[in-house]
């Protein structure tokens, strides 16, 4: 869900979670033929291949090694079936489920050399998102007691963004913008060379069509004050203290969507979000979020 809002919208009517929408295999096929082309290179599976008689069939269960939210299945489920149409994949949980040390979250069968060959990129893509998927329900967890929500960046890892932001998704949290198309994010550096808040807001209004929504990001209350002679949908409150964030919310007074940022972890973010801001926003979720450990076990 990109931000989208009107001028009007209250703080208290960001939208609840949504049903967890699996991604359709159209738009995952082509992340993971490229993973298992570059897995598989010029010769296939040298070791299987020499070690494993090309009869042979096995079954493998993928289990947790840690305590985490599983996301990425689908992902998995194409590494071993794009690889061999044989091979039968269970999943044995949904994504956004937590799962404990131990739990199996997915069951495969067929031949052996295939689950083999298979693993490493199916372990790799669901142990990242599950990671993401986990750090996520780290913050959505720690802010549960307020209005608040946790949402992603666009500080994701080249051409993985759409499952990144599927797995914060997963996690509980909320997505930002996709990308520089689908809605106006004016930062510090477009306010300086506009020469201020105003005249950003002013060429942004000249220029854009009335569907795109539009967010400032700004740095003090004298920028937010700035701000708030001319309203967009939302602001971004930029490494601002949670005594800081409490005033602006109150200065804002639901007329704009409020979004703090800044270093937001599960032990910072009950004081932010405590203060009435909408949205906490954190890019790290996703471009450093730990792999959740998942092994293939016979």
């Amino acid at each position: 869900m990109s931000l989208s809002t009107t001028r009007t919208r209250r703080a208290s009517t960001i939208a609840p979670p949504a049903t967890l929408t699996a991604l359709p295999d159209l738009l995952l096929e082509p992340l993971v033929r490229a993973a298992l082309q570059e897995d598989l290179g010029r010769a296939g599976d040298l070791t299987s291949a020499a070690v494993i008689p090309a009869d042979d069939t096995a079954a493998f269960r993928i289990t947790a090694r840690d305590q985490g939210t599983v996301a990425g299945l689908d992902l998995a489920r194409l590494s071993f079936t794009l690889l061999d149409p044989g091979i039968r994949f269970t999943p044995l949980v949904d994504d956004g489920a937590r799962v404990a040390p131990g739990e199996a979250v997915a069951r495969v069968e067929g031949s052996a050399r295939s689950l083999l060959s298979a693993e490493r990129v199916a372990l790799n893509l669901l142990g990242h998102l599950s990671g993401i998927a986990t750090a996520t329900a780290t913050i959505a967890t720690a802010i549960a007691h307020t209005q608040a929500r946790v949402c992603c960046t666009r500080k994701t890892t080249p051409g993985l963004r759409t499952v990144e932001k599927y797995a914060v998704r997963a996690g509980g949290g909320i997505n930002h913008r996709f990308g520089l198309d689908d809605a106006v994010l004016v930062k510090d550096n477009h306010i300086a060379v506009a020469g201020s808040v105003t005249e950003a807001v002013r060429r942004v209004r000249a220029s854009l069509p009335h569907l795109v929504a539009v967010e400032v990001e700004v740095d003090s209350l004298d920028q937010l004050e700035e701000l708030l002679e001319h309203p967009v949908d939302a602001v971004l409150l930029d490494n601002m203290s949670p005594e800081t964030t409490a005033e602006a919310v109150r200065l804002v007074a639901g007329r704009m969507v409020t979004e703090a940022s800044g270093r937001i972890t599960a032990e910072t973010a009950p004081a932010l979000a405590e203060t009435g801001v909408d949205l906490l926003s954190a890019g790290w979720i996703t471009h450093s979020a730990p792999v959740l450990d998942l092994g293939l076990d016979h």
